[in-house]
């Protein structure tokens, strides 16, 4: 074999993987962190993964596949459908929210079941009947509305998928720096993905609590008792100990912690307690609402 054999080689090699995972690393990061815009209604230095324009255009694509999976969209002629559009409008339009590039759509979706609410990036914001069902008056259906509407005005969406999409590239990359011929680099990927997504569902709940927040702000701005949300929060927890709990509770935080973020809100924005002119609106069952 010579001085310059298999066992030289594959030194060589290793080295040169090292190396060009290292430059994937580099080329990612450097990527993610040009990825820097300020969010026109927060203020806040965000990496983000697309712009408006397209975080629009991929609600409205995916919105319909979404909404099959929950038995589709109630008509929009429907009592309740009707509510969830006024309310949701309501709110959006008589806050900060409306200062956004965004354009945002409430849905109510048929599934009597699920436990559920959700945002697309863009403005496409749903609500299942069957968490609709347990709500009790308006504020309650705002607070939920205005928690996904933050959601979107965080760009949460955005900032995942250019989280994602670092996390990748660096498994990628740590894949390719511990390959050898044994397959031990794929042991090494698959590590550093398990890794990534449990760095993902860590910043989920983060995001939940900071949608928590502006939820808050929205439904105050929209003229709603924000201690609304406390009864919301143990609408959620009666929900979880039932088979298998909410999805809604899937990635967001467990119902106590939201609480305690929610009085502590309270508790400093309305220390002798809250106004008399926010109210907790109509009851759902006379507005139509069941």
């Amino acid at each position: 074999m010579g001085l310059f054999g298999r066992p030289g080689g594959a030194r060589g090699g290793s080295s040169i993987r090292i190396i060009i995972g290292l430059v994937i690393a580099v080329i990612a990061l450097i990527s993610y962190f040009m990825r820097t815009e300020v969010n026109p209604v927060t203020g806040e230095k965000q990496r983000i993964a697309m712009t408006t324009e397209q975080e629009i255009t991929l609600g409205l694509q995916a919105a319909p596949e979404m909404a099959a999976q929950m038995g589709g969209v109630v008509d929009t002629r429907d009592p309740q459908a009707a509510l969830v559009r006024n309310i949701g409008k309501k709110v959006w339009q008589s806050s900060d929210a409306v200062r956004s590039p965004y354009t945002f759509e409430f849905h109510l979706l048929r599934d009597p079941e699920s436990i559920n609410a959700f945002a697309l990036p863009g403005g496409q914001i749903f609500i299942t009947r069957g968490l609709l069902d347990q709500l009790e008056n308006e504020a309650q259906l705002a607070g939920v509305l205005g928690h996904e509407i933050g959601h979107v005005i965080n760009r949460h969406a955005a900032e995942h998928m250019a989280k994602s999409q670092l996390g990748g590239a660096l498994a990628a990359a740590a894949g390719v720096a511990a390959s050898d011929e044994r397959g031990r680099g794929l042991n090494a990927a698959l590590i550093a993905q398990a890794v990534n997504q449990m760095m993902q569902l860590r910043y989920g709940r983060k995001d939940e609590l900071e949608a928590d927040d502006y939820g808050l702000r929205y439904m105050i701005q929209a003229g709603y008792d924000p201690s609304a949300m406390v009864s919301v929060m143990h609408v959620l927890a009666q929900a979880s100990k039932g088979r298998g709990g909410p999805e809604f509770l899937a990635t967001h935080p467990h119902p106590e912690a939201r609480i305690k973020q929610i009085e502590r809100f309270l508790a400093e924005k309305y220390p002798n307690g809250i106004p008399p002119d926010l109210t907790a609106g109509r009851s759902l069952q006379l507005m139509g609402g069941r």
